[in-house]
């Protein structure tokens, strides 16, 4: 367990630049001029996926905005975790109320702060279901 603490250290200036590069892109998908910023979003986070090493990575078309899929089944009787968060945003209105630019991440005090209301956590938060399968 050491190792991968460690290894979380060692690469955190890394993670951050990558969450930075994430964080930059404008998915609001409430408003129509962000529908190509949308799609870019999921483009970025589907690339992602497939560079961490995920497996039958897609972007899927719906009738509104895609939806990205990606899985990794090689862990024959293991519990199966099923991880769903969203990569697109509110508008960013009121601006007055924002300490930076909205789309630009900060680090204050050591922590990262990016649209600094419930939609970053939305971005970097996951639910887990654990089921067997079948």
């Amino acid at each position: 367990m050491n190792d991968v603490i460690d290894f979380i250290h060692t690469s955190r200036d890394r993670y951050i630049e990558e969450l930075k590069q994430f964080l930059a892109i404008p998915s609001i998908s409430a408003m129509p001029e962000h529908r190509d910023d949308v799609r870019r979003c999921a483009e970025w986070a589907a690339a992602e996926a497939g560079r961490i090493g995920l497996e039958n990575v897609r972007v899927v078309e719906t009738a509104g905005h895609p939806l990205v899929y990606a899985d990794w089944l090689h862990a024959e009787g293991a519990p199966t975790v099923l991880f769903y968060g969203h990569y697109d945003v509110q508008p960013v209105d009121p601006i007055d109320l924002w300490q930076s630019p909205p789309f630009e991440a900060t680090v204050r005090d050591g922590e990262i702060y990016a649209r600094a209301r419930a939609t970053t956590r939305a971005r970097s938060s996951c639910t887990s279901r654990r089921s067997r399968r079948t």
